[in-house]
């Protein structure tokens, strides 16, 4: 695990994004909240949630952070698809990018696992970083071309 000791602490932002494609049906039945198993969406930014917060525990050799001062799971209705988005921020040595990264997975595997029954082929696509903040290295944004 790479020392962090020395490094001050400094404002942490990371932004994550991930899909999980649904059939049509199904999708209308999550957003109308018709799942058997529940409310998708509340479960799946409770779920984001946790993983950010767990992921000292999932990922080996992350840092666990002293306290993360934010965790803001927000979920889209694309055509087909529903769309994650994770913000986690701290004050911290080290950056956030794998909580968001691991906010967005979480979320996105509650979502499959709630749907699962009717919709086993849907797919989890294209978890990744949009844009990091702080520390030595600043400012980052994913190029969108």
């Amino acid at each position: 695990m790479v020392d962090v000791g020395d490094k001050p602490p400094t404002k942490r932002v990371a932004l994550a994004m991930g899909r999980i494609e649904l059939p049509p049906e199904v999708l209308r039945d999550v957003l109308a909240g018709r799942i058997p198993k529940g409310d998708v969406l509340a479960v799946a930014q409770v779920a984001g949630i946790m993983g950010a917060k767990l992921t000292p525990q999932l990922v080996p050799l992350c840092h666990p952070l002293p306290g993360l001062e934010g965790v803001d799971i927000r979920l889209e209705a694309g055509e087909g698809e529903i769309i994650v988005y994770a913000e986690v921020r701290c004050t911290g040595k080290t950056g956030v990018e794998m909580e968001a990264m691991t906010a967005c997975a979480a979320a996105l595997l509650a979502v499959y696992d709630m749907c699962k029954s009717r919709a086993p082929g849907a797919a989890i696509r294209e978890i990744v970083l949009l844009a990091k903040e702080g520390g030595k290295s600043g400012r980052w944004t994913r190029n969108r071309g």
